[in-house]
């Protein structure tokens, strides 16, 4: 896989801080989905000895050609090897997987300075702006990278608690790039065929390891017909205001790009949302969501809410493969019965309800509000979403639908 022959370098002539920070770059990979292993590691090694490591493009372009493997490698090797090498492009590198307790992300040190004035959490707006990490900003500090997580601490914190500015604008950069990954698994998921448009090579070479590894049983993978199909509401009323922030911010990253699903926001009326959400450009993006979202922070309707939806937007957005996400503390103003004759005609259309109270997060909860009492019989799923660690642990389940 190496370009460069053995014979062409001197392995031992690389330095020792050269060949950690060789060391730190491949850790730095596999912390991104890389799949590089020793092998690759000797071989950037041996690269770096030549002229290649003379000039950056030359440097990068072989070390490109022994670290990409696949084409979504190819296409992010080289912001991750600007922030590594050159100090620029990216101002973190966050991986984020399914399973929350092995996420481990590789962030910047943060700048250090003045300490900034708390502040509240940004309106809806803000939110969209792509304010935080996403932001190409090559005006930005050298990057620092560290093995330590800032983010994973941050990723377990509940979100009421998290007031610096930084830590929000992060906080949202972590949603959206968890959304991300979230939409980009459930949506392009394939199972494996004995018959299928594309060869699953890993599966190949397991399955004829008897026949000392000859490929003469192949394995096939193949899209599923039918896509999962996300819609999701959000109360947005007083209650909710401490979480509101970053929960559209992960909605806002669900949506983009995404056509199978949608977005809805609720509090004393209900707002379909997703053109904005979807939209590409931060300002209009800005200016449609606040257009939308008046009356933000007011009471909740939720009962009349579910019935608007159930009337006007059910039959439309709702299919037999739909999953219904509410995001909702559960204090209703209106009448219990309202609530469950809603959740009811909800269920009855689609094929899961996963409702995510970010109170269950807090010691000594209990579902006692009578609307969360008369929506419980309905759902599928009752689950926390006070911080990153509880969202992420929503796709093995959504994949399984």
């Amino acid at each position: 896989m190496c370009c460069v022959p053995p014979e062409a370098a001197d392995f031992s002539a690389v330095g020792d801080a050269i060949a950690a920070r060789i060391s730190d770059f491949m850790r730095t990979l596999r912390a991104n989905a890389f799949v590089v292993g020793l092998k690759e590691g000797e071989d950037a090694t041996r690269i770096a000895a030549t002229p290649l490591a003379q000039r950056p493009a030359t440097f990068r372009t072989a070390l490109k050609a022994v670290a990409c493997a696949r084409r979504s490698d190819w296409q992010k090797f080289d912001e991750i090897f600007d922030a590594f090498w050159l100090g620029r492009g990216m101002r973190r590198v966050l991986p984020l997987t399914s399973n929350a307790e092995t996420a481990k992300p590789t962030e910047r040190r943060p700048h250090t300075g003045a300490q900034s004035e708390q502040r509240p959490a940004p309106g809806l707006g803000e939110l969209v702006s792509g304010d935080g990490a996403d932001s190409n900003d090559d005006t930005s500090p050298p990057a620092r990278m560290e093995g330590a997580s800032r983010g994973e601490r941050l990723a377990e914190t509940d979100f009421r608690k998290v007031h610096d500015p930084e830590a929000i604008a992060e906080a949202h950069a972590l949603a959206a790039r968890l959304a991300r990954t979230m939409r980009t698994r459930l949506s392009r998921r394939e199972r494996a065929r004995l018959k299928g448009r594309r060869l699953d090579l890993r599966r190949t070479i397991r399955r004829n390891i008897s026949h000392g590894g000859l490929p003469i049983e192949l394995m096939w993978r193949k899209k599923k017909r039918k896509p999962l199909r996300l819609v999701v509401l959000l109360d947005a009323s007083g209650s909710m205001s401490l979480y509101t922030s970053v929960f559209v911010r992960f909605i806002h990253g669900v949506l983009d790009n995404f056509r199978e699903a949608e977005a809805f926001l609720f509090h004393t009326r209900l707002v379909h949302v997703s053109t904005a959400m979807r939209e590409k450009d931060a300002g209009r993006a800005l200016e449609r969501l606040s257009l939308l979202a008046q009356g933000v922070g007011g009471g909740t309707r939720i009962g009349e809410s579910l019935a608007t939806f159930n009337r006007w937007h059910a039959k439309s957005v709702i299919h037999s493969r739909t999953c219904v996400m509410i995001i909702s503390d559960g204090y209703d103003t209106g009448p219990p019965e309202e609530m469950a004759t809603e959740m009811q005609r909800l269920a009855r259309r689609c094929r899961r309800i996963v409702w995510l109270n970010p109170m269950i997060g807090w010691d000594g909860y209990a579902p006692e509000a009578r609307g969360m009492q008369a929506a419980l019989p309905h759902i599928d799923l009752f689950a926390p979403a006070h911080n990153l660690k509880s969202l992420a642990a929503l796709e093995p389940y959504l994949s399984r639908l």
